[in-house]
């Protein structure tokens, strides 16, 4: 117990003298994060409206496969990624293995059908009515489409805090293809699971401290949003 206690005396001293290194994983972490989230959104949020407003063939099929990608483990994300990045694959001339880029399609492929779910789920029984009321109203697609977003802007804040808790709390698909790289593709959920298994456990729990932080201001966002509906 006491060196569990001596790691977070050691993880508040870290980050209360500003290190550079610690900070810089830090900054990389939220920004692959942030990125790969409105990535995700501008993808996820009209295909979610389009399950939830449209009929089409095939779609119990689909609905299940989007079911089925919101829980796709990570690492297999990770490895598509990599083989189609790596020096022998599709893209490999990019170059983009080991990048902060290779990263960020990593984490939009993960958490661009769980936004889609969510949106779905949660649409799909008031959509349609918000829909017809528009049409009444003598209202075209676009303003539709604001209106839907405007009226459900809680569930899609929901859906995107979502995304972005599983993108900056996700670590196989990224160690995979970033390599956790010193400086170039290291971010947080990486460098603790190395420091972890070193023994390093003031600088997890500095990390875990900071992880847990951005949950809650993340959520405190989603609760303020919340509380205005």
């Amino acid at each position: 117990m006491e060196y569990i206690l001596n790691g977070i005396k050691e993880a508040l001293d870290l980050l209360l003298s500003f290190d550079g290194e610690t900070y810089k994983i830090i900054v990389l972490s939220i920004y692959v994060s942030f990125l790969s989230t409105i990535i995700s959104s501008l993808i996820a949020v009209p295909i979610g409206l389009a399950f939830a407003t449209k009929e089409f063939k095939l779609k119990k099929l689909s609905t299940r496969i989007l079911y089925t990608l919101m829980g796709i483990p990570p690492v297999v994300v990770g490895l598509i990624v990599s083989l189609f990045l790596a020096r022998k694959g599709p893209l490999g001339e990019l170059q983009l293995m080991f990048t902060p880029t290779a990263m960020i399609i990593a984490q939009t492929i993960l958490v661009t059908p769980i936004i889609a779910g969510i949106i779905f789920n949660n649409f799909k029984e008031k959509a349609v009515e918000i829909i017809n009321v528009s049409k009444t109203l003598g209202a075209n697609r676009f303003h539709v489409f604001i209106l839907l977003i405007r009226e459900m802007r809680v569930y899609v804040l929901i859906a995107l805090v979502t995304g972005f808790g599983r993108a900056i709390s996700e670590v196989g698909a990224v160690m995979i293809v970033g390599g956790n790289i010193k400086g170039h593709t290291r971010v947080m959920t990486s460098f603790i699971a190395m420091n972890n298994s070193m023994g390093n456990y003031s600088q997890s729990i500095a990390m875990g401290v900071v992880l847990l932080t951005l949950s809650f201001i993340t959520n405190s966002i989603l609760y303020m949003f919340g509380m205005e509906e």
